[in-house]
């Protein structure tokens, strides 16, 4: 007799470069973050830490808050460099 294949359970990945999203804690919160490789980033968006533009092409992270009060307007694309150094830079001066 055959034997069954049994149903897995599909766990999210988390923490790969190919884009999936990872959690981040720190000194402003926790964060869900996910990488996007310059081959996929085909938008032009403004990144909230420096202002300037993220082009079309440019491998960048996107964040949104953690926890049940983060939802996908809260997203923000930012310069990789940009959100590490995100608490040591004050706020600029656009608001999204």
């Amino acid at each position: 007799m055959p034997r069954r294949n049994r149903a897995r359970r599909v766990e999210p990945r988390v923490g790969s470069s190919a884009g999936w999203a990872r959690p981040e804690s720190g000194p402003d919160g926790d964060w869900v973050v996910r990488s996007v490789p310059g081959a996929q980033a085909t938008k032009t968006y403004r990144c909230p830490g420096c202002d300037h533009e993220i082009r079309v092409g440019v491998a960048h992270v996107v964040a949104w808050p953690a926890g049940e009060y983060g939802s996908v307007a809260d997203r923000r694309h930012w310069h990789q460099g940009c959100w590490r150094a995100r608490t040591r830079r004050g706020p600029t001066r656009r608001r999204w």
